[in-house]
């Protein structure tokens, strides 16, 4: 491992400020569900379960919406994309401290459909911005970015709730993504790099030169990825809980953080990268036997590692490996898959995870995950073939 890897990625013009920008407007993203599920409960004076129907119905609209706002940006470019993105999400956070339970719920719909597509964009900047014998660098700083967004939103949300109100914080994060999306109108950062754009016009490629049997099987690992990560972390809230130490809770899910991204720092200076199955794959083999841990909840701090060095590895090779097969006038819809597969992987594990651990305990929750993440990885090793290139075209065909 070594630091030079990144230095010459961030020696790039406009790289470290891209970066930069990706990080802070991330923020307000992440500490959107947090934010809508404590309004719901304190201001509207509903259950969680009325709280987790508005997030998954978010979720459901983010879904949809990515790769639409994907194919739009391969289309049209960034610029159009935001400005409609940020005016949509500006209404709706204007209006949603006001609005009753349901039409809450359809505005919910709404927003994620017309979601701010940064998660993916920032990806496909970084793609097309930095040179394909840096991209494992390039993608692991962005995986690392997404860490700290997670580890700074969500917390901050809810202490604003804490100490102003929902309503007030609302308001805040309604500012936070306008802000973040002017930030990137006026970046206006290339989706694609000088030597695509010469070689290519804004003219959609057919599905069957890109999406093909190793695509729809590293977006299915992909979404196998998150169902695990999210039910590791509702079964550290509740082992945390049935130790007695939920105030510790944050904490002990900030060092979780903090191994993915030293994890993500050593593979992102690694001299070559690994195949995202096997990533993951070591990723839920590791997770399994985290119910199996005993001697208290500081001991399963420590088990952690092992599975946590892979989290932010495993999410840069798939971002990785979703840039090298899609030619450059897909990559932005390619990104939006990407995104969806992610998001349907957390909310499936929702209920899954959740009914486990009601039923049996958090313990066989981390041991069902694993299990289920390895079989999916195995399922899908006959369909799996890695591409040497970069943005190879017509790589892995669907058969006719």
């Amino acid at each position: 491992m070594a630091i030079e890897p990144y230095r010459r990625v961030l020696a790039l013009p406009g790289v470290r400020m891209l970066l930069l920008v990706g990080l802070v407007a991330r923020i307000p993203l992440t500490g959107t569900g947090i934010t809508l599920t404590l309004h719901v409960v304190n201001h509207l004076n509903l259950g969680f379960l009325e709280a987790g129907l508005v997030g998954a119905a978010s979720m459901i609209g983010s879904a949809i919406g990515s790769p639409l706002a994907g194919r739009i940006v391969d289309r049209r470019g960034l610029r159009p994309v935001i400005a409609v993105t940020t005016a949509v999400q500006l209404g709706f956070w204007c209006v949603a401290p006001s609005l009753q339970y349901h039409a809450l719920l359809a505005g919910a719909v709404i927003a994620g459909v017309f979601g701010q597509p940064v998660f993916g964009a920032i990806r496909q900047c970084v793609g097309a911005m930095v040179p394909p014998e840096s991209h494992q660098a390039g993608f692991a700083l962005d995986s690392m970015a997404v860490e700290l967004s997670f580890m700074v939103g969500p917390a901050l949300a809810a202490a604003a709730v804490t100490a102003f109100s929902s309503t007030a914080t609302m308001y805040a994060v309604g500012v936070g993504l306008v802000g973040s999306g002017v930030a990137l109108f006026l970046l206006d950062p290339p989706t694609r790099s000088p030597e695509e754009e010469g070689g290519e016009t804004r003219r959609a490629v057919p599905y069957r030169q890109w999406v093909g049997a190793g695509l729809i099987t590293l977006l299915g690992v992909v979404s196998a990825l998150t169902f695990v990560l999210t039910a590791t972390e509702l079964s550290l809230v509740a082992t945390m809980q049935a130790s007695g130490a939920t105030s510790l809770t944050g904490l002990v899910i900030a060092l979780w953080c903090g191994y993915s991204l030293v994890g993500g720092f050593v593979y992102g200076g690694l001299s070559r990268g690994y195949s995202p199955l096997a990533l993951i794959g070591g990723l839920c083999a590791l997770t399994a036997p985290l119910g199996l841990v005993g001697g208290g909840w500081w001991w399963l701090c420590l088990a952690l590692a092992p599975c946590g060095l892979l989290c932010a590895p495993a999410l840069s090779s798939t971002v990785a490996a979703v840039n090298r097969r899609v030619p450059a006038a897909a990559r932005g819809e390619a990104m939006g898959l990407h995104g969806t597969a992610l998001t349907l992987g957390v909310a499936i594990a929702g209920p899954v995870a959740g009914g486990i651990v009601d039923a049996y305990g958090p313990g066989w929750a981390f041991a069902a995950a694993g299990a289920a993440g390895v079989v999916l990885v195995l399922a899908a090793l006959p369909f799996w073939r890695d591409v040497p290139g970069a943005g190879e075209a017509a790589v892995d065909p669907l058969p006719a």
